[in-house]
């Protein structure tokens, strides 16, 4: 089995699943350190994040409709509203911006 670079990526993912499962668990480990080292922090947690499997209520609905239709007109939700949904301030955000974070050099 040959990976082909120039088709289909799909098709290219598949192939890669193919290795990846003929492997031994030493070789597994070194292929994962490797994968892990090519992803952004963000993009590391996301792929190892549980997966939401919740279903979709009717007032959930209605809520993304309504999302949907404020954004269609231009609207959107104040950034202090948002902030205050996690109890922060503007004054929050804005010193969050000047601090790194954990995994941002300082």
């Amino acid at each position: 089995m040959t990976l082909d670079r120039t088709g289909d990526l799909g098709e290219q993912r598949q192939h890669v699943h193919a290795y990846i499962d003929r492997l031994p668990g030493d070789q597994l480990t070194v292929v994962c350190g490797l994968l892990e080292a090519m992803l952004s922090p963000l993009d590391r947690k996301l792929a190892l994040a549980p997966i939401d499997d919740e279903p979709v209520t009717p007032e959930d609905k209605a809520a993304i409709q309504a999302g949907v239709a404020s954004l269609e007109r231009g609207g959107g939700a104040p950034m202090e509203e948002v902030l205050a949904d996690f109890g922060l301030t503007m004054d929050d955000f804005r010193e969050m911006a000047r601090t790194p974070g954990p995994e941002d050099p300082a």
